[in-house]
């Protein structure tokens, strides 16, 4: 038996692969041609043909790439039987598949989503003994998948469909039976994941501390968890019930010179995204670009543009231009024509215009505070604030920031802060690019504030 995890980064969401003899399966594909080129190379390797291709649930963080592998391999499709699927064959709770000398049942888990399933893993020896489960969103390392994503007027109800799913389905499968989660720690699809890639039933009933409240605290602490959805989220439930556009339709990015670029991002959908590190974004930059972080790479583009944006990247090193594409094509942005090769040096060296974002230590926003020179907007997420906010900041969630700018004057000084300052350094570009001329980001953001004992209040 062989069982491999194909980790993606900033996405923290894993792939299983597993072979038996001659046969293998895929748990969970993604659709980046790297990730399916390495599920082809671990079937090679092994000596295995990818008979069956198993999704746990239509997930909404990523494009599945499941139609792709069937296209490379032509193996079989199988997903829950809740929602009407494009595309693949529906499983029935109870239903066993069998590949060389093992078998994985399917056990139907709902309440992250209706139709979620996970994989209990046999070997067919030993028919009444599972050795693992694969479980999708449903049970993570330390914590239980989200429950709002089906409707916020559903919470209630998918909170103790997912209680029953875990109590009834998965805990009683025994304490041996190792756990395989379908993402981990920095995952959008809950909150507070152990940093570890597995674990076992009978750890995570002594260890996870949702495990340990009843039915009604269990529906209680769902339903007030805090979460927001991006809009892309919609896109990749289209993509993921219907089929994504084909692979063969997308193209990499090209590498341009200054002249190229500069003629790009003139386009009319066209928008520039700098991947580089907030310390060196705020050091010069072109005007009007948004700074998103590489490892942000894989999420906040969905909040940021419609997939009809074209996408000009603006990186450290071309590799870091190769690995954004990735992340993009993760979350089914495909209008990619190019990167400034040689990045912003090169820009710069032509002189090209440059724009500047100020860095504001806590040391210095402190004082500024306390004589309201400037105004500080707090991007962190809602259930961030939940531990503490500055006095007198204006709390406003990054990915809605674009779309509701706060009510400051375009002219005086304005401080973005978040956790530890990736996410303010996006906030500023944004605040930026809409006309305000005095942007900050606090470095170390919130988590610096803290360490200085600087006054913290509870959020409203």
């Amino acid at each position: 038996m062989i069982i491999r995890i194909l980790k993606a980064e900033g996405l923290a969401h894993n792939t299983y692969f597993l072979a038996s003899g001659e046969e293998a399966v895929v748990i969970d594909p993604r659709r980046e041609p790297a990730d399916l080129r390495e599920c082809l190379d671990l079937a090679r390797e092994s000596g295995a043909v990818i008979r069956y291709i198993f999704e746990t649930h239509r997930n909404e963080d990523f494009v599945h790439g499941s139609l792709e592998l069937q296209k490379a391999t032509g193996a079989t499709i199988y997903h829950g039987a809740g929602l009407p699927f494009k595309y693949g064959q529906p499983l029935q709770d109870g239903d066993r598949i069998s590949f060389g000398k093992l078998s994985l049942l399917a056990l139907e888990t709902p309440g992250h989503t209706p139709e979620s399933l996970i994989y209990v893993l046999y070997d067919q020896k030993y028919p009444d003994e599972p050795i693992a489960a694969f479980t999708g969103d449903a049970l993570f390392v330390n914590s239980t998948g989200r429950i709002d994503l089906p409707g916020e007027a559903e919470k209630q109800v998918n909170a103790a469909k997912l209680y029953d799913s875990i109590h009834s389905k998965i805990l009683s499968l025994g304490d041996q039976v190792v756990l395989y989660p379908a993402h981990g720690a920095g995952s959008v699809c809950g909150s507070g994941m152990g940093d570890r890639d597995w674990s076992t039933i009978g750890y995570e009933k002594r260890t996870n501390p949702h495990l340990k409240l009843s039915r009604d605290e269990f529906i209680t602490y769902k339903v007030n968890e805090k979460f927001v959805r991006p809009p892309y989220f919609l896109k990749m439930e289209d993509y993921n019930l219907n089929g994504p556009p084909s692979l063969d339709s997308r193209s990499s990015p090209m590498p341009m010179g200054v002249q190229a670029f500069d003629e790009a991002l003139r386009r009319k959908n066209a928008e520039v995204v700098d991947i580089r590190l907030p310390q060196a974004f705020g050091g010069g930059h072109i005007p009007g670009s948004y700074n998103i972080w590489l490892g942000g790479m894989a999420l906040f583009p969905g909040w940021m543009f419609d997939y009809k944006t074209e996408l000009l990247l603006v990186p450290y090193e071309d590799e870091d231009a190769w690995t954004a594409d990735r992340f993009l094509c993760r979350i089914g942005f495909d209008k990619v024509p190019g990167y400034l090769s040689g990045g912003f040096e090169k820009w710069q060296n032509a002189a090209m215009p440059v724009e500047f974002t100020g860095q504001l230590p806590v040391d210095a926003l402190k004082p500024l505070m306390d004589t309201s020179d400037i105004k500080l907007v707090d991007v962190r997420e809602p259930r961030e604030w939940q531990s503490g906010v500055v006095p007198g900041a204006i709390l406003r969630f990054v990915g809605y920031l674009k779309a509701d700018l706060p009510d400051v004057p375009r002219d005086r000084p304005v401080a973005v802060m978040c956790s530890v300052g990736h996410r303010g350094s996006l906030g500023a570009s944004i605040l930026q690019k809409a006309g305000f001329t005095q942007v900050y980001n606090v470095p170390g953001g919130f988590t610096a504030w803290r360490a200085k004992d600087y006054p913290v209040k509870p959020a409203r």
